[in-house]
């Protein structure tokens, strides 16, 4: 897949593309907010279930494949591009809804998560990219935080629609019909006019200055070889450890998803525990999700013009904050605003995670890069549901909730320790890889 002429970087020059990758990202927010709401319940009055961490344990599952799937999509994806991974992703969804509308046991329910995850990390991680791929450096952390929020926008869709759907017809099958739809829909656009994006961001590394090694003056940089992309182990190391601002980034993401495990799986029974209806678990799920969503544009735009560090890291301490409303307070009207208040953060520090890793990354070899923080940040979701749910099961739901706001609070502590500016422009200094090319040696 060779770069064409008309490979010219940006958003206002690939609008038409960036707007139906959009549309693919809402779709793929949509097919997981339809779970949110409808399966946590369905644990109990389907199959009898009681345990929290038995509960919960389908986000585990999700989570422990959808880490693994982001690292490996990410890095296929370097190499043979985005789209047919993508439409690979939205075929794992059928199985995942059929399996639970026909479950008999709950162990059906994991394994139909298990397709979920897949889906996921196909789907989500191959959109973004693209979008990555499309508009350059330039406009890097708009175009992902109009990605975000066009997912969570979706998250808070599904969960709504779901809510309702499970008001009036019950949690089987009426939620699932509409993921199954939703995926339909979004295979269609895939496989229809949404082009293949990978020849931008090898467009781009081409482009870049000084884009060879360190030790190679700029002028000089041209007549040398590129380097291949650095090998699977090499890199997994490089983000986690080599670069200190990566491995701030990757523990705030691990963090940030136990926060999220807590909406989705803690939440519903939580809330529902204390005499809220399905439909308002629903509402409240929406207005995180969808001021998460929508606050993710202005969040985007705002790192391009101040940098990554500030919006991320006030960002997780606003998670904290908002997730403390929810115990320290039996006030309905607090519950509404402490989840407002988690959306802001999330809006604030999700995205521009992201971002990051696409500021240091070379852009041959970042949809790996992306891969790899993807693995640690949804590895959250597999281990956060386990942890919280052994102190639920031991402590109460409030307390695992605390549990959460104490290790957010301290994610914030490390990325104000560990975390350097990213930002091209803001920077002080070049990517641990440039000025140590060993550690991403091929």
């Amino acid at each position: 897949m060779e770069a064409p002429a008309s490979a010219r970087l940006g958003l206002r020059e690939n609008w038409w593309q960036f707007s139906l990758y959009t549309a693919v990202t809402l779709l793929v927010g949509m097919t997981i907010g339809v779970e949110r709401v409808a399966l946590p319940p369905l644990a109990y009055r389907a199959f009898g279930i009681t345990s929290i961490l038995t509960t919960v344990s389908f986000i585990s599952a999700f989570g422990a494949v959808k880490s693994v799937m982001n690292l490996v999509s990410g890095r296929l994806s370097d190499r043979r591009g985005r789209k047919g991974i993508l439409l690979a992703g939205w075929a794992f969804a059928v199985p995942y809804a059929l399996l639970i509308i026909f479950a008999t046991a709950w162990w059906e329910v994991i394994v139909a998560n298990l397709f979920l995850g897949v889906n996921q990390a196909l789907t989500w991680t191959m959109s973004v990219t693209a979008k990555i791929d499309l508009v350059g450096p330039t406009n890097r952390g708009l175009a992902v935080g109009v990605d975000e929020s066009a997912g969570y926008v979706g998250v808070g869709l599904g969960g709504f629609a779901a809510g309702l759907l499970v008001s009036s017809y019950g949690l089987r099958p009426a939620p699932y019909v509409l993921a199954l739809g939703v995926v339909v829909l979004g295979a269609l656009v895939t496989l229809g006019p949404a082009k293949e994006t990978v020849h931008f961001a090898r467009s781009e590394s081409s482009a870049r200055p000084g884009s060879g090694p360190a030790d190679v003056p700029p002028a000089e940089q041209a007549t040398q070889p590129r380097r291949s992309a650095p090998p699977l182990r090499r890199l997994a190391t490089y983000m986690s450890w080599h670069d200190r601002s990566m491995l701030a980034v990757c523990q705030a993401g691990f963090f940030n998803k136990f926060a999220d495990s807590l909406v989705a799986a803690f939440f519903p029974l939580y809330l529902s525990r204390r005499g809220i209806s399905l439909a308002e678990v629903g509402v409240l799920v929406g207005v995180y999700a969808w001021v998460w969503g929508l606050g993710q544009v202005a969040a985007g735009a705002l790192a391009d013009r101040i940098g990554r560090k500030l919006p991320i890291t006030l960002g997780t301490f606003l998670i904290a904050s908002g997730l403390a409303l929810f115990v320290a307070t039996a006030a309905h009207g607090a519950w509404f605003a402490g989840a407002a208040l988690m959306g802001l953060g999330m809006a604030l520090a999700y995205p521009n995670l992201i971002t990051t890793v696409g500021d240091t990354a070379d852009p041959t070899w970042r949809g790996g890069a992306l891969g790899v923080y993807r693995l640690w940040r949804d590895g959250g979701y597999a281990v956060g549901p386990l942890v919280l749910g052994a102190i639920a099961g031991a402590a109460g739901i409030s307390a695992a909730i605390w549990a959460g706001v104490a290790l957010l609070g301290l994610s914030g502590v490390a990325l104000l320790a560990l975390f350097h500016e990213t930002h091209p422009q803001r920077r002080h200094a070049e990517p641990a890889w440039r000025t140590h090319p060993e550690w991403t040696a091929s």
